[in-house]
């Protein structure tokens, strides 16, 4: 099975640059799944359902995602329809009860694809639960359903974190990519138990900023500690596509892994 996924995606020209680029990556890759952080897609912090529904209909077939997916005032709206039920996952080590669903199986051709999604605990001021041990408790809990294929979005600030996570999941799931800090770490390589793994895949957004955000802002934001500014995310200019692009064999271990990037302007 041959898979593409787009780090996290930052605001409109993120989005842009995503749906203009897929056509191509599709017909290089020829993917049999589409999978794409959705956190960051509306204004740089969270989701709304015109936002999903743009790059649904541009190709998308499943969401992860990560702290800032609550950012939006009606995510639970979002959560609790019907359209996106099968389609969005938010991390799976949130608190029993947490809107939404943690992880979600799906069949693709003749494959059973187990997507988990977990968010980190080192620097975050989100309790959550022990994403290590949740992983455990949930390759138990679908096993009985037989997934063939496991992939993993770890969205995390602390890249020793995600390194540490890779290797405990290494033998158990075809994937382990990282998200949530915009910068490709071009890390990656399968472990020995056929485990793909990327420390982060790196931002589709804005790329003269600072993690797909302008510049000045933050700039300013370094330099006086007085009076911070809003940071705003650009709706054009250059934008930059970071993606991974992996093969998983009839085992359900990968084969190959391959980092993806585009530089694409957008008026």
């Amino acid at each position: 099975m041959k898979i593409l996924v787009f780090g996290d995606i930052v605001g409109r020209i993120g989005r842009e640059a995503v749906m203009t680029s897929l056509p191509g990556f599709r017909v290089q890759t020829e993917p049999d799944l589409v999978i794409a952080n959705c956190e960051n897609l509306a204004g740089g912090r969270g989701v709304t359902e015109r936002t999903l529904d743009q790059l649904i209909d541009a190709g998308i077939d499943v969401f992860t995602s990560g702290n800032h997916l609550w950012d939006r005032e009606r995510i639970a709206d979002v959560l609790a329809n019907e359209r996106y039920a099968g389609r969005l996952v938010r991390p799976a080590n949130y608190p029993s009860g947490t809107s939404g669903r943690g992880w979600i199986l799906l069949t693709v051709g003749v494959k059973k694809v187990l997507v988990v999604n977990f968010l980190g605990r080192v620097f975050s001021e989100t309790l959550t639960e022990n994403p290590f041990i949740t992983l455990d408790r949930i390759l138990t809990e679908t096993a009985t359903a037989g997934p063939d294929i496991v992939l993993v979005d770890f969205h995390s600030e602390a890249t020793s974190e995600k390194v540490a996570f890779g290797w405990y999941a290494d033998g158990r799931t075809a994937a382990v990519w990282g998200t949530h800090t915009h910068v490709p770490t071009r890390d990656e390589r399968i472990l020995p138990g056929g485990t793909a793994y990327i420390t982060d895949i790196g931002m589709s957004g804005f790329r003269d900023g600072v993690i797909g955000v302008e510049r000045e802002s933050v700039l300013h934001n370094f330099t006086t500690k007085q009076l911070p500014m809003r940071h705003n995310v650009p709706s054009s200019g250059e934008a930059i596509v970071n993606a991974l692009f992996l093969t998983v064999g009839d085992r359900g271990q990968a084969t190959a892994v391959e980092h993806l990037q585009r530089i694409i302007t957008i008026g």
